[in-house]
This record gives C-alpha cells, sequence and structure tokens, in this order.
C-alpha cells in the first residue's frame, strides 16, 4: 500500500479546461508527467485526440486522461492500484463537473488480462520504474485486443525505446527523454 504525504499541484495545458489548476497527491512512486512533456506529447496527438476512447492504466495523478478529457476525448478509463489515489482523482473529476470518466481501483495487468468490454484508440503506459511492467501490458493490449484499429500507445519508461521489446507492428513514431524519463508515441499498425 502507498502511503500519500501531501498534495501538489497539476495545471491543465489545453482545451475545455485550459489553466485550470487541480491538486494531486504525492504518493510515494508517483511520476506525474510534466507540463512541457504533456504540452509536446498533445501537440503529438492534435489531429487523433478528438473522440478519442483513452485507457489509462497507470493513472496516477491523471495529468494525461484529463489533459485528454479536456482536449476533446470522448471518454477514459482511468485505473491505478492505490486506493487514495482512486479517490482524490474522484473529486478532481467531480470538480471538473466531467461525466466521461471511469475510475479503476485495478491492477493494470489484471485488468488486461480479462475479457475486452470495449477497444480504446489511445492507451497511456506509464508503469512504475524497474517494476517490469510496460513490456506484458504491452503483451497484453494486443493479444487481448484491447485496441482499435488506428490506436496510439503513449509510453514512459526508464529505458530508450530502442531497448524495449515492443510488439512486433509497434513502430516508434515520435520520441524524447526529459531527465531520465524516455517517453515515446506508438503507432500500433
Amino acid at each position: 500500500m502507498n502511503v500519500v504525504t501531501k498534495q501538489g499541484q497539476l495545471r491543465i495545458i489545453g482545451g475545455e479546461w485550459r489553466s485550470r489548476k487541480l491538486t494531486i497527491l504525492d504518493a510515494e512512486g508517483l511520476r506525474p508527467t510534466p507540463d512541457r512533456v504533456r504540452e509536446t506529447l498533445f501537440n503529438w496527438l492534435a489531429p487523433y485526440i478528438e473522440g478519442a476512447s483513452v485507457l489509462d492504466l497507470f493513472a496516477g495523478s491523471g495529468a494525461l486522461s484529463l489533459e485528454a478529457l479536456s482536449r476533446g476525448a470522448s471518454h477514459a478509463t482511468l485505473l491505478d492500484v492505490n486506493v487514495s489515489v482512486i479517490n482524490h482523482l474522484k473529486k478532481q473529476i467531480q470538480l471538473l463537473n466531467c461525466q466521461k470518466a471511469t475510475l479503476l481501483n485495478q491492477s493494470a495487468l489484471l485488468f488486461l488480462d480479462q475479457p475486452v468490454a470495449r477497444t480504446f484508440d489511445l492507451v497511456f503506459l506509464d508503469p512504475p520504474f524497474g517494476k517490469a511492467m510496460l513490456e506484458p501490458c504491452c503483451k497484453l493490449l494486443v493479444n487481448n485486443k484491447w485496441l482499435t484499429d488506428d490506436a496510439w500507445v503513449y509510453t514512459e519508461s526508464e529505458l530508450s525505446p530502442s531497448q524495449l521489446v515492443m510488439p512486433r507492428d509497434w513502430t516508434a513514431y515520435r520520441e524524447k527523454k526529459a531527465g531520465q524519463v524516455y517517453y515515446t508515441l506508438w503507432r500500433t499498425r
């Protein structure tokens, strides 16, 4: 169980909730995606975000999903194993009066290993570092058919994209490094 220690802030960069500041919990292992990384990512995704169905497998601060919803995504499903983080996200989503988000207090690997209820156009995959969860999640996304035909998968990792064993049909569309984090947008077809 992660221990919650204090709160920080998250600023939504664009869209309906542009410049809104929300509180985030400072929980063990939580690494909110910085503003400049989110800005770069959503510039990459600009033509694809409107109407997208989003899956955020390690939601944490919710920064990526909230940004996607603010910019026109149709729905986001956010998962996190820390119940305190999920409860806090629920309050933030209520503050935004958002009806387009589903929160699940569940392990990403267990979620992906069940029958598919819906497919997703965009997946955010930012697992805890050093836990070897990125590649198994990607494998389950493909093998269990969680992705639409034209899906995008965004990853954050301590390893460079060339060091990862990703599904055969995926290609790194865009990639950058910020500090010790490699972030990559993958084309899945």
